[in-house]
């Protein structure tokens, strides 16, 4: 893949370049990919015309009696969502009558959304197809900027997939007509209420040349955070006071110290402002970046890399809020969050970066999608309690488009997680390597070819299942050294890296094991990472979950489920032996082909009385009656704490990113010892 959804331009103020060329071949993200091609991708036109996002635009066109569903103001965007990963999928290559139907399908639905445009270039189906509705005037609410971004990125997706102008000129005229309406001195000076025009604008300058939507990228980003959405009051909204937080509106961006609001709109403002750093050279802006990534990782970031603690607004929440059961985690926004980082990795060169996005990837975002490719998690809870029930999220809880709910379902009636989950498969590899005027440096490993900074390699590798990754310089300067750079993951406490069998003296720096030599063409560099089981503990300022564990191994977060256990095994009275030593075991008849890891738990049997869930603590004072041993708090009775002993119980953990596959029914990620 050498086209992608980030196209530096020759001046970018960055310190890595994404990789020129980009392809995975085989392994997880291979496999993940070809279900997305296969089923996901394929399906999605189906799925718009189900939902009626397709009559919308038909409608839009004057077609005679196509009706409408215009249920809601942002459903151009999943058209436009899929239109952006159909063209990935097309610049990925292949053949056969599998890519000619989907190329048809492709300009099928483009030329739809061409025929939809307005004659001044306006195109949103919602407010057009309404004949009271006065454009510009709900910016809060209305959409009619976000959807303009994502019709944006899917003309640049499919002018750099086909080589045609079709699409890019419906949007540049979008473009052209919103450069026209908005900013100091115009029809309308604000911001919409959902962020995403912004990285779309920047991408369209790279794309065109055209430095007024560079400039216009710059109006929205700095007008943000001035009020121009007051309170959020609209009429008819059931929260109709969400304040100016919720769309990031109460504070400028270069000069925000937290991340706030909906988390999805934040993440997309800031990717878009780390575009417009990226452009413009702008180091206050970087600064504050940096600022608001790392209040996010440290303080707001579930161990899955999802987003989001709160259902009510979709929001962070505050520092350390990380329930998991009531964790809002939307797939939405753990893409947002690896469109940030990524963006950032490149910006700063920093290897943290890529770090949560690996994170993110493999259990955040995998969990979005089931392993069959048909259905779907708009949220991603930590942990699931047995007869959970969703009623609390949706007024039916049976209902097949509740987007709320903690179970897959085939399409959402607020379908903004589908297609955004296939457009970052379909173009997944832009997002494992990198080049500089040094060399080549792989962020994430995937088995492929990568060619970036002067050189090329191709990548085998059985991760994250195994961890040795070998990496075979085909391409580098012939009279030059060059530098292969390789990424040590922030959980391996150790590594071990060999060239041509001998191992290397160079030692990893800031997450980095730069490799610099004079290359042979068909030199191999083996890099292995320690997969060894691993229990982590939360900051104990996470109250949700102090007193817990998590099981992890190599990137990859692991879950309880409850088909998993012993008969009779509730997932709520189980506890981690003190001193457990999780053992792996690789079965490639389960889930796919998944590493599981079997531990030793205890059984906690309850209150002896039953009836009530709470326990005498003590009363803090040390212990005098020589009956009850060795002085301390606990005054609970020996014969109490004897019928209260523990059962032995062993437990099976699967990786986060399969839960749900199967059946419904309890899970959890934290698991109290």
């Amino acid at each position: 893949m050498s086209a992608g959804p980030i196209r530096l331009s020759q001046g970018a103020h960055t310190a890595l370049r994404p990789a020129t060329t980009a392809r995975i071949t085989g392994g997880f993200w291979a496999a993940r990919r070809r279900v997305n091609a296969e089923v996901s991708v394929v399906q999605g036109p189906n799925r718009l015309e189900e939902a009626g996002n397709l009559a919308n635009l038909r409608a839009a066109a004057g077609a005679p009696e196509a009706g409408s569903t215009g249920d809601f103001p942002f459903q151009d965007s999943d058209v436009h969502k899929w239109l952006e990963a159909a063209s990935w999928q097309l610049a990925d290559g292949g053949e056969g009558p599998g890519h000619d139907t989907l190329a048809r399908q492709v300009e099928r639905l483009a030329a739809l959304v061409s025929a939809a445009q307005a004659k001044d270039g306006y195109l949103q189906t919602y407010h057009q197809l309404r004949p009271d509705a006065q454009r510009w005037t709900e910016l809060r609410w209305g959409h009619e900027l976000y959807c303009a971004g994502h019709l944006l990125q899917a003309a640049v997706a499919h002018r750099r997939a086909t080589g045609e102008r079709g699409l890019l000129d419906v949007a540049a005229r979008f473009a052209d007509l919103i450069d026209a309406v908005f900013g100091p001195g115009k029809d309308v000076d604000a911001v919409c209420g959902h962020p995403g025009i912004e990285t779309a604008l920047v991408e369209l300058y790279r794309e065109t040349g055209e430095r007024r939507y560079l400039d216009l990228a710059g109006y929205f980003v700095d007008r943000r955070g001035q009020g121009s959405l007051g309170d959020g009051a609209a009429d008819g909204t059931a929260d109709p006071r969400p304040g100016a937080p919720y769309w990031q509106d109460h504070v400028r961006v270069r000069d925000a110290t937290a991340v706030a609001g909906h988390a999805v709109r934040q993440l997309y403002l800031l990717a878009g402002a780390a575009d417009l750093a990226a452009e413009t050279g702008d180091t206050g802006l970087r600064e504050a970046l940096v600022r608001l990534w790392e209040d996010m990782a440290a303080t707001k970031t579930y161990l899955t890399g999802g987003v989001g603690a709160r259902h009510h607004l979709e929001s962070f929440g505050d520092a350390y809020e990380l329930p998991p059961d009531q964790a809002y985690a939307e797939t939405c926004a753990a893409i947002a969050s690896i469109q940030f980082g990524w963006r950032m990795a490149l910006l700063t060169g920093d290897a943290r970066y890529s770090d949560l996005v690996e994170r993110t990837l493999f259990n955040g975002f995998a969990s979005g999608v089931a392993l069959d490719g048909e259905r779907w998690l708009s949220v991603n809870p930590l942990q699931v309690r047995e007869r959970h029930d969703d009623h609390d999220d949706h007024d039916d809880p049976k209902d097949t488009g509740n987007d709320r709910a903690a179970r897959r379902t085939p399409w959402f009636r607020c379908a903004c997680c589908p297609p955004n989950v296939m457009r970052l498969l379909a173009s997944l590899p832009h997002y494992m390597a990198s080049g500089d005027a040094e060399g080549l440096q792989l962020h994430q490993y995937a088995s492929g070819s990568y060619a970036a900074g002067g050189g090329a390699v191709r990548v085998g590798t059985g991760y994250p299942w195994e961890g040795r990754i070998a990496v075979v310089v085909d391409e580098a300067p012939k009279e030059a050294d060059w530098t292969l750079s390789l990424r040590i993951p922030h959980w391996a406490e150790r590594y071990e890296a060999t060239v041509g069998g001998e191992p290397v003296a160079e030692r990893a720096q800031a997450g980095w094991l730069r490799l610099r030599r004079r290359w042979r063409p068909g030199e191999t560099v083996v890099l292995s990472l320690p997969l060894c089981p691993r229990l982590t503990r939360p900051d104990p300022r996470v109250d949700a979950v102090r007193g817990c564990v998590a099981i992890e191994r190599g990137p990859l977060v692991y879950c309880l489920e409850q088909q998993d256990q012993p008969a009779g095994l509730r997932l709520d009275d189980i506890a981690l032996a003190p001193g457990t030593a999780p053992s792996p075991e690789h079965r490639p008849e389960l889930l796919g082909g998944v590493t599981v890891i079997t531990a030793r738990a205890l059984r906690r049997t309850g209150s002896r009385d039953g009836w009530w869930p709470y326990r005498d603590g003590g009363s803090g004072e040390p212990r005098t009656d020589p009956g009850e041993g060795t002085a301390g708090t606990d005054s609970t009775s020996t014969a109490a704490r004897r019928a209260e002993a523990p059962e032995p119980a062993p437990v099976t953990a699967i990786p986060y990113y399969a839960w749900a596959n199967r059946e419904d029914g309890a899970m959890r990620v934290w698991i109290p010892v």
